[in-house]
């Protein structure tokens, strides 16, 4: 007679310093090359989430960035374009324990080199004396600039509609702004209204990433949001699924992963509670279909009857949608005390 053992296998989640660790790791030196820019963008997103959360890191864990470290004023001169790429995953690693002090003079020499004036974009600028008045420069000197960002902010018709471009901007101010929450960004009542249309088309849209940095914002700002988005990006984080080989494709949802467990971070919840490894590996969620395209071609539908009164339109609505489609609006109508607001913009009635 044999005995049979039977051996359950799980995976094991590290604790969070070790997981940090295998994560800078992981995009240091297993996706992509440091001569890609995508390198470049994948890993100052990832540092700069580390650094405006304060999360743990094993005293080893930057070593995998020394070498690049070392040459990073080399690779400013040949490379100015991707000067806040390199600005910022210079200061952040300053930032969180890799020694020296290549960052001020990369800011000097950007400063001398006039970079920041290359930017025609109001948010880029702001991106640019954000970074470099990190080490005193100012490279910018614009007393408006503030202003415009304000107002660009509190044009909340703008966030009534569809725009993902934009919506992001709205969110990068209040980064930028709120020094990714270390003072009040001094938004006006208008501009939290922003965040709120914005966050309302997120969810409309089931899309966690946006949603995600919507709802960082706003904690920014000094503000609470709403639970039904917050309890929907936390389900969607726990739902990423990991998958390591030397073959896995890049085509991936890594920033949705960043960002919801950066959302995570500012919850106080534990982030990045994967089985983590310092292997090429890709992060995937599962389908989302969304329920914004649907609503918006009901809506359309109502020609001249179109309504941008939420009550008048409820019950018409439900009449016109998937059951699907009708859980996730009902759902955002009772998520926020800006919806009625929201949907007299969304509706656009009365529009040629």
């Amino acid at each position: 007679m044999s005995n049979v053992i039977s051996l359950k296998f799980s995976n094991r989640i590290a604790p969070l310093p070790e997981r940090l660790s295998e994560l800078v790791a992981l995009f240091a030196e297993h996706r992509r090359s440091g001569d890609d820019v995508f390198w470049l963008k994948e890993n100052a997103e990832i540092l700069n989430i580390l650094e405006c959360t304060g999360l743990p890191l094993e005293p080893q864990a930057l070593a995998v960035h020394a070498s690049f470290y070392a040459k990073m004023r080399e690779r400013l001169g040949f490379f100015p374009q991707y000067y806040r790429f390199l600005l910022s995953m210079a200061l952040d690693l300053e930032a969180l324990g890799m020694p020296g002090r290549e960052a001020e003079r990369m800011v000097a020499f950007a400063a001398e080199q006039g970079l920041a004036e290359a930017e025609l974009s109001d948010l880029q600028r702001a991106e640019a004396r954000r970074l470099m008045a990190r080490r005193g420069v100012d490279p910018i000197r614009d007393p408006g600039l503030n202003d415009r960002l304000r107002a660009f902010a509190s044009r909340t018709a703008t966030f009534a509609l569809p725009n993902k471009k934009a919506a992001y901007e709205l969110t990068h101010i209040a980064y930028y702004l709120s020094e990714y929450g270390r003072r009040d960004p001094d938004l006006p009542e208008a501009a939290l209204q922003s965040l709120h249309f914005a966050g309302l088309t997120a969810f409309l849209d089931q899309n966690a990433d946006l949603l995600a940095e919507i709802c960082i914002a706003l904690r920014y700002a000094g503000q609470t949001p709403p639970e039904v988005w917050t309890a929907w990006i936390a389900r969607e984080t726990a739902a990423f699924a990991v998958e390591s080989g030397p073959m896995v494709g890049l085509g991936d949802a890594y920033h949705e992963f960043f960002v919801c467990n950066w959302h995570a971070a500012t919850c106080a919840q534990e982030p990045f509670r994967a089985p983590l490894s310092a292997t090429r590996t890709r992060f995937d969620r599962g389908a989302r279909p969304a329920a914004l395209g649907e609503i918006s071609q009901a809506i359309l539908a109502q020609g001249e009857a179109r309504s941008g009164d939420w009550g008048v339109m409820q019950s018409r609505m439900a009449s016109l949608l998937s059951e699907q489609a009708q859980d996730v609006l009902f759902a955002a109508a009772q998520s926020s005390d800006q919806f009625d607001a929201f949907f007299e913009g969304f509706a656009r009635a009365g529009r040629a």
